[in-house]
């Protein structure tokens, strides 16, 4: 659009394309609402008054606000690909996302980055306006995230710089490692040094003092992890910007909504960092943190403002956030203020969203990608010879990704540890999938409460190798077989058979179905484990996190037993 014809439009002198006339604005740069017609063209808002426009609204005087993003998300998390992840968001009012393709980069390195970015290109469909979601990337910092475990490859401090040098890469996605920044590792600061000057993300769960103070000083500039008002506190003294994250499994938000005031409203936005399907379908996206904290006591205009202007502010995306001159027209009319119910949504000034349905034809768009999955489930041995004295067990917490370090005596037979399901005492085992090592690592859980069968899964966080429960060697190895001739997935199996299945052939962790239908399979795969006995209310999101090796206290990786408060390996037995 040339600029001489957005001034002739602006100042009345052409057509606008869409007027919306007879609204009320949440404007969230001057802090007010008020009575506005908003004129639109050639994908920008050119200003407010009486237009003249090819195409009029009348909004009978409901709410005008910007559309709404979301600060720090893993589109892998909902499992389904970007296209069908914006058929879920984009009718709750989402024009933007900062993801972080951490979990597929694990798993294909740059060639996931580059997945997640050509998956949600703007270009693709058989409307003019392509994929109506702004689905911006931050370079994944911590590929492999530990070096106890193998991911599917490495990034370099060289490849975030390729990485960044994409127009929609925004920065350097959330740093765990912050040991590695607090001890000066040469790697780990290279990768800070690549973004320059661009934003960094972080994710220090629990730290303070002046190691905090260490962390801000290299230049991490906002936080996700915080689940108390102290911490987020603290944070937010030494200029961190806090994501108040409301996902599927880590919901924040009622926690630390006091913190937020008007003197530091700017300093705080929304984020999901991992919703899984159903959450998306029953609960919505970033509307759902909006009208929980309306409900909750917050100024309605300063929680659009926290899911808008200061996500676009924080990631300089100067154009975006609000509804002004100048702005992209990525804008919501909403019913009321109360509700948050979203009535249209338009991106780049078209409308994608009517009375929640998704309009763009976006059903055909995906980018192909090879199996993921590299395993001889035929060769798996699972045997554990027993060791002197009580074994190291996880203690499975329901609806939590942290583990209890128990010591149990486990049960024997042969010289050799068998899974005892009458005292819900069963083996785990992660297995290498990346390289086709045949690695495995072997433990044991309690907490499960399988009686039998077995369950495996190709989502395990963060290197996302197979891990696998079961009450019997056979049944652990029928479900690896299975989850390979898949090209990874989730399964639920007993007497050899697959009782229940969630195909995700997109690096073993994104299925190529609607989000409804993955859902679906969710859903039976929860009955059927809970069929063969196993007693926790989210079976395959709680086992995918039993092999982060970065949340307390004990985990499994394909290398074996993981002490994460010592941050290192562990045998099974002894000290």
């Amino acid at each position: 659009m040339a600029i001489e014809d957005r001034i002739a439009v602006a100042r009345g002198e052409e057509p606008a394309d869409v007027l919306l006339r007879n609204g009320q604005l949440v404007n969230v740069l001057s802090g007010e609402i008020h009575p506005a017609d908003v004129a639109m063209y050639d994908g920008q808002v050119v200003g407010f008054g009486p237009y003249q426009a090819r195409q009029v609204v009348d909004l009978g005087g409901r709410f005008i606000c910007p559309g709404f993003m979301d600060a720090h998300v893993h589109l892998e998390s909902s499992m389904v690909q970007p296209s069908e992840f914006a058929r879920a968001v984009v009718p709750h009012g989402t024009t933007a996302v900062a993801c972080d393709p951490h979990e597929i980069a694990n798993v294909l390195g740059l060639d996931g980055v580059r997945y997640i970015l050509d998956a949600s290109h703007r270009q693709g469909s058989r409307t003019p306006l392509g994929l109506p979601l702004n689905v911006f990337v931050m370079a994944p910092s911590c590929v492999p995230a530990t070096h106890m475990e193998t991911a599917g490859a490495e990034l370099t401090a060289a490849d975030i710089a390729e990485i960044l040098t994409h127009d929609r890469v925004l920065g350097l996605a959330e740093m765990m490692n912050y040991p590695g920044v607090l001890f000066r590792v040469p790697a780990v600061l290279e990768k800070i040094k690549a973004a320059g000057d661009r934003p960094v993300d972080g994710h220090a769960p629990g730290l303070s003092g002046l190691d905090l103070n260490a962390y801000v000083a290299a230049g991490i500039r906002s936080d996700h992890e915080c689940t108390d008002l102290e911490e987020a506190r603290e944070k937010l003294r030494r200029g961190m910007h806090i994501f108040i994250r409301e996902g599927t499994t880590a919901r924040n938000l009622h926690s630390l909504l006091p913190l937020v005031a008007p003197e530091n409203a700017r300093m705080c936005h929304f984020c999901t960092d991992d919703r899984h399907p159903d959450t998306l379908l029953t609960e919505g996206h970033i509307d759902d943190l909006v009208r929980k904290a309306i409900a909750w006591g917050l100024d309605p205009v300063m929680a659009i403002q926290m899911a808008t202007v200061n996500t676009a502010d924080y990631f300089r995306l100067h154009n975006m956030g609000a509804v002004a001159p100048g702005y992209r027209a990525d804008l919501l009319v909403l019913d009321d203020l109360k509700t948050v119910q979203v009535a249209q949504v338009y991106a780049a000034g078209v409308l994608v969203a009517d009375g929640g349905r998704f309009l763009p034809d976006v059903s055909s768009f995906s980018v192909p990608i090879g199996s993921s999955v590299h395993v001889d489930a035929s060769a798996l041995d699972f045997t554990i010879v027993a060791g002197e004295g009580p074994a190291r067990v996880i203690g499975a917490i329901p609806g939590q990704v942290v583990t209890d370090s128990l010591r149990l005596e486990p049960t024997v037979e042969g010289g050799c540890v068998v899974s005892d399901p009458a005292r819900d005492l069963l083996k785990i085992a992660v297995v290498e999938r990346h390289h086709g090592t045949g690695r495995v690592g072997l433990g044991l859980v309690h907490g499960v409460g399988l009686k039998r069968g077995a369950i495996a899964s190709s989502v395990a966080h963060d290197s996302h190798n197979l891990v696998v429960i079961g009450a019997s060697d056979d049944d652990m190895r029928a479900a690896i077989a299975a989850v390979a001739d898949m090209g990874g997935g989730q399964v639920a199996v007993a007497g050899g058979e697959v009782r229940a299945a969630c195909p995700l052939p997109i690096a073993g962790l994104m299925s190529d179905r609607p989000l409804a239908e993955v859902r679906d399979q969710v859903q039976a795969l929860t009955v059927a484990a809970h069929a063969l006995g196993c007693t926790l209310p989210d079976p395959l999101m709680t086992m995918s996190f039993l092999a982060l090796p970065v949340i307390p206290a004990l985990k499994l990786t394909d290398r074996g037993l993981v002490d994460v408060r010592k941050f290192s390996l562990v045998p099974l037995f002894g000290e």
